[in-house]
């Protein structure tokens, strides 16, 4: 039993470690051998899923052997099969959480087309403010005009001057 709540603990902490130091494993044995290991500790051989194997070996073990009057063997033999499913969980789980895609960030250019409001009157050829839609946030830019467009004026954005300015035209209706 003793050694069963050793795997265990053991298990829990390496997936402590794993967490704290990602990757480290794979950094350190991936260029082994001339990149024979390269990949090799991805997937099924990740520190989270060797984890998830000891921990359940180890606990399932120790469960089954306090429970029920087998032997050790037997209870070794549930504990592994209980590891297997936490590693093929554990796995599937971290797959499905690599795969999850964010949609794209915003650049510069997909402001080009939207609509805004002057909040700070844009003098002709000069600069005011503009509150924008980008990225279903509400932003303020500096804005150019070549022509002058009061506050509170319907605009579109015809260009991105930098990260943080964009250039204007009044919407006529």
């Amino acid at each position: 039993m003793t050694v069963l709540l050793g795997l265990g603990i053991a298990g829990v902490v390496l997936l402590v470690l794993s967490l704290i130091f990602d990757g480290i494993l794979e950094g350190l044995l991936g260029d082994a051998l001339g990149g024979l290991l390269n990949g090799f500790f991805d997937g099924l051989l990740s520190l989270p899923v060797i984890a998830g194997f000891l921990s359940m070996l180890g606990f399932g073990g120790a469960i089954v052997l306090g429970t029920t009057g087998v032997g050790t063997p037997v209870a070794v033999t549930a504990g592994a099969a209980a590891g297997v499913v936490a590693a093929w969980l554990t796995w599937k789980f971290s797959q499905a959480l690599m795969r999850d895609q964010t949609t794209a960030t915003p650049r510069g250019d997909d402001l080009v087309g939207t609509s805004g409001s002057v909040v700070t009157p844009i003098p002709a050829d000069g600069y005011g403010e503009v509150l924008l839609r980008l990225a279903g946030q509400t932003v303020k830019y500096a804005a150019k005009s070549a022509v002058p467009v009061e506050r509170g004026a319907e605009i579109w954005v015809e260009a991105t001057l930098s990260t943080t300015s964009v250039t204007v035209r009044p919407v006529e209706r």
